[in-house]
């Protein structure tokens, strides 16, 4: 269990350099006449995510967890591969990626690097990480809550972005 508990901690820090990131690219897209929008939902986000590393851990050691190593390691490999796909978004969206919804006039969609495939390619990242990262150690009920209320953030999540988007294209096409 200590490389499990060694492995949410990485994922933990992992999020804190994000956050850092994000300070920072909201000072950029401010400091050009960004707005934020859906304001409202950030909160019960910064909640459930920090509820998945909490409950990944609180599950493995209360429940007692074991290690199933076919899983285990298929689902190591995986949360690789959300956090690869995840800083690849980051990359690909540069200053204006951000943990917040915030809208800078005059810029276009970004439709390079995972964007050329996906519309939301970072939520991709977040759904197969809050599934893969429990099963790393078989905490499936923490899998399972954070899926189904992941789904419900995310509805209100995108539909805040697509409709600050819409917003801003209407004001820039009447511009």
């Amino acid at each position: 269990m200590i490389y499990y508990t060694a492995l949410v901690l990485g994922v933990a820090a992992e999020r804190l350099a994000e956050l850092v990131v994000a300070r920072r690219n909201t000072r950029w897209s401010l400091a050009r006449g960004g707005t934020e929008a859906g304001s409202g939902h950030y909160p019960a986000m910064v909640v459930l995510h920090t509820a998945l590393l909490a409950g990944c851990l609180a599950e493995v050691h209360l429940a007692d967890r074991p290690f199933l190593p076919l899983l285990g390691w298929t689902m190591v490999a995986t949360v690789v591969a959300a956090q690869a796909l995840r800083w690849w978004c980051i990359t690909a969206l540069g200053p204006r990626w951000n943990t917040r919804v915030i809208v800078v006039p005059g810029l276009p969609l970004v439709t390079g690097g995972p964007y050329r495939w996906l519309r939301h390619p970072n939520y991709a990242a977040v759904v197969t990480e809050g599934i893969a990262l429990p099963l790393v150690h078989g905490a499936w009920v923490t899998a399972l809550l954070f899926t189904a209320l992941n789904a419900l953030l995310m509805a209100v999540r995108i539909r805040c972005e697509d409709e600050a988007l819409a917003r801003l294209a209407v004001a820039e096409a009447r511009a």
